[in-house]
């Protein structure tokens, strides 16, 4: 059973920063893109970040291109997303999401159909 756990989310003032992490199991791990996608209050989800199976690619969204980066660690399979100099608009629901497809690495990243979606960690972003 594919299980994805994310945590690290919290209050956090303007110009703060917090690590995601979402931990995996229940599929091989290092042969998925991973995504992080989130949900404002009101708004439908919004893609935010990808990375290869490998680790070796990386996107963002323009809205977060420049503070945030994603990583993520074979051994522990674990992703991650460091966020940075953060904003009241990235107040949301995070969610890390599985690409469906192994071994493989798209750049319409704002098409992909997740097949597997964790439960969210909140962050919000006031002061």
């Amino acid at each position: 059973e594919v299980q994805l756990v994310e945590s690290g989310g919290g209050l956090v003032q303007p110009g703060g920063s917090l690590r995601l992490s979402c931990t995996a199991s229940g599929f091989f791990f290092s042969n998925y893109a991973m995504s992080w996608v989130r949900q404002a209050p009101g708004k439908g989800l919004e893609w935010v970040s990808a990375i290869s199976s490998g680790g070796a690619s990386s996107r963002y969204a323009d809205s977060v291109k420049g503070r945030f980066t994603v990583s993520r660690d074979r051994a522990k399979t674990t992703l991650y997303l460091q966020m940075n100099s953060l904003k009241p608009e990235d107040t949301a629901v995070y969610y890390c999401a599985k690409w469906p497809q192994p071994l493989v690495w798209r750049h319409d990243i704002e098409s992909i159909s997740y097949d597997y979606r964790g439960q969210g960690t909140q962050v919000t972003v006031s002061s």
